[in-house]
């Protein structure tokens, strides 16, 4: 069997996410679940923890869901196919969110993704908007402009945004 690489931006973003065996965990965008992977490990569904992947492609999904069957089959991952806007409160709470290299944030207006993270997300719930290099001025601007407080985050593999609701 193949060795799978774990890119740099995903280690990067696992280690942002900090999570806890009882932290639960939104990533939206999830592509071939490398950050999954590093994720899910640290979570104790008997803890409270747990992981939604999300991703509006199918082949995404399929990719997460494979290179993560274990955390699937044990209940520690579910993995769905669905766009940002398109989830479902049913789907919260969560107490971390986070994308990788997901371009909506400054390609147009975010406005309706973040509506639904500010209603995903638990009370003291944070969102990490990452980038494999600096994110565009624009991600902190339309953050700051649907009321979340933005902090810069850093490190080797990448760079972004932290957000919560103001």
């Amino acid at each position: 069997m193949a060795t799978r690489v774990v890119p740099t931006r995903a280690r990067f973003a696992a280690a942002v996410v900090g999570a806890q065996p009882g932290t639960r965990v939104l990533e939206a965008g999830c592509g071939p679940g490398a950050v999954a992977s590093l994720v899910c490990p640290r979570l104790d569904p008997v803890a409270g923890g747990g992981m939604l992947a999300v991703d509006r492609s199918a082949v995404a999904v399929a990719r997460t869901a494979g290179r993560c069957a274990a955390f699937v089959d044990s209940g520690v991952l579910a993995v769905v196919r669905s766009d940002l806007a398109g989830l479902g409160i049913e789907n919260g709470p969560v107490d971390v969110a986070l994308t990788v290299n997901v371009n909506l944030f400054w390609t147009r207006d975010p406005g309706p993704e973040l509506a639904v993270l500010r209603a995903l997300l638990a009370p003291g719930g944070v969102v990490h908007v990452l980038y494999e290099g600096a994110p565009p001025a624009a991600v902190a601007a339309g953050l700051r402009r649907h009321g979340w407080d933005t902090v810069p985050v850093s490190g080797d593999g990448g760079a972004g945004v932290t957000a919560r609701p103001a």
